[in-house]
């Protein structure tokens, strides 16, 4: 299929590297606002009879949706075949029922708003909590890449004698796939409990792991509070300096400084979210995922 590739401002990089690995090429788009704040978009490419792939990671979604809905439509009207919304970092995902009285279920509204301007979409690992899978809210085709294999592959090239560390339960089971691909051993942080307000944190098999360099992953790391109390715990344990690997930099506020300052080694996450962590590259996945999900 004859495929073109639309970036949204911001996801220029992954854009150009997904072009030369579907040896697709990449359109010409105008954004721009008028004086009283509306949306102007316009295509300077042909996508007649092309499946158009529009590439734009969702964080701080909101001022990137409705540029998005424009240019499927624009796309559509031109005569394209299809459109692909390639969105790295997928968000509503996290308010997936009705916490209070009056509240909205916006995953779903999300879903549906989505899936009614486009004909498929590819993410990576999505925050899927109490929705199973992206079929429940998406009502299109849809693509989950998984990011273990990558961050394994990483920790391979890059670290001698790690050991991964889940900051909790509920981790281990990511933790492990992780740990099992890289071939490499793996622990969680065990909270036991003293009484009703005195909880403490221990790291099991300690002096085993003295001389490993501690690695610690998250799926999305936003406010890093997690991260930190962990490597609070792991000084306390007498561990050395962990690295932290995220794969969707959120970093909301100050968050990247604060853990940078908290004493870890290095932070590390992949590029699908835009930032200067971004060492890890999910462009050959996404590729692989697009073509699945195009044919």
């Amino acid at each position: 299929m004859n495929t073109i590739l639309l970036s949204l401002p911001g996801n220029e990089n992954l854009t150009v590297l997904l072009a030369k690995k579907l040896n697709a090429e990449v359109g010409e788009v105008t954004f721009r606002k008028f004086p009283d704040g509306e949306t102007y978009t316009r295509i300077l490419s042909d996508v007649k009879d092309k499946c158009v792939v529009l590439i734009c990671t969702l964080h701080e979604p909101d001022e990137k949706l409705l540029p998005l809905y424009f240019l499927s439509h624009t796309a559509k009207s031109l005569g394209a075949k299809c459109t692909c919304l390639v969105v790295p970092y997928l968000a509503y995902m996290r308010q997936d029922k009705v916490f209070n009285e009056g509240e909205g279920i916006t995953s779903g509204f999300f879903g549906k708003l989505i899936s009614g301007f486009a004909d498929s979409i590819i993410t990576v690992d999505p925050h899927l909590h109490r929705i199973s899978s992206l079929e429940e809210v998406y009502d299109i085709p849809n693509k989950v890449v998984r990011a273990a294999d990558a961050i394994s592959e990483w920790l391979k090239q890059n670290i001698e004698n790690p050991v991964l560390i889940g900051p909790d339960s509920e981790s281990e089971q990511w933790v492990s796939e992780v740990a099992r691909n890289a071939g490499v051993p793996f622990t969680v942080l065990q909270k036991v409990r003293h009484g009703d307000r005195e909880v403490e944190v221990s790291v099991p098999e300690v002096d085993k792991y003295k001389d490993h360099t501690p690695i610690l992953v998250d799926d999305i790391i936003s406010t890093a509070r997690t991260m930190i109390k962990t490597v609070e715990h792991l000084k306390n344990a007498g561990m050395k300096p962990p690295i932290c690997i995220g794969i969707h930099a959120v970093f909301a506020g100050n968050a990247y400084q604060e853990l940078l300052d908290s004493g870890v080694k290095k932070i590390v996450t992949c590029n699908t979210i835009p930032h200067p962590s971004n060492e890890i590259d999910l462009s050959d996945l996404l590729a692989i995922g697009i073509k699945k999900l195009m044919h």
